[in-house]
């Protein structure tokens, strides 16, 4: 049984989208009964987006690696830190990108499936809007979305160590989280990459 949860959040110069992503966290951790402990990690921010998380009542770690994977790591060994009094084997470790907003059940779904046995949860992405995008792009997105070659980055590092360790891994269709549609991406290869290869 779970007995606190530790979410992640990577953000480099967020302060405008992370108020909307630290809100819906702050709902979907009222749809559960044990503590929820939200971690920013300010990773070479140059705006308030340490100042902006600390107002919603986040902990922030500033790193400056400029390294989304780097600071996700920073967030979950400080995640350890504030969940020392717990177990690790009853903590459940999240994480969401800072232009990102959850639905309200998003970290009670994942208590659903920690006590049905899955050690590893991977949600899927819908796009607020695609503004700015040229009209064949969602089309495109939906249609290469379903394919695994698409995920890239520290997430597939992350999924293939929790495989090759043994871990059950479940590719849940009903976790869903919308993000941004920006076409100025904060990572290399990442998402806005993944949208502005689409639009040719």
């Amino acid at each position: 049984m779970i007995e606190a949860i530790g979410v992640v959040v990577p953000a480099h110069d967020e302060e405008t989208l992370l108020p909307a992503c630290l809100t819906a966290l702050r709902q979907a951790a009222g749809a559960v009964s044990i503590p929820v402990h939200v971690v920013v990690v300010a990773d070479t921010c140059t705006d308030r987006t340490g100042a902006t998380a600390r107002a919603r009542g986040a902990e922030v770690i500033s790193i400056r690696a400029r390294n989304v994977g780097t600071a996700r790591a920073a967030g979950m060994t400080g995640l350890l830190r504030l969940t020392a009094g717990h177990d690790p084997a009853v903590t459940w470790l999240a994480t969401t990108d800072a232009d990102t907003v959850v639905p309200s059940g998003w970290l009670r779904r994942q208590l659903d499936y920690a006590d049905a046995g899955w050690d590893v949860v991977l949600g899927t992405v819908t796009v607020t809007d695609w503004d700015g995008h040229p009209p064949h792009v969602p089309g495109a997105f939906e249609q290469q979305y379903a394919f695994p070659s698409l995920r890239t980055g520290e997430d597939h590092a992350l999924l293939a160590a929790a495989t090759e360790a043994g871990c059950a891994v479940l590719q849940a269709g009903d976790l869903t989280v919308e993000t941004s549609s920006r076409r100025q991406a904060r990572a290399p290869d990442g998402f806005g990459q993944l949208l502005r290869t689409l639009a040719g």
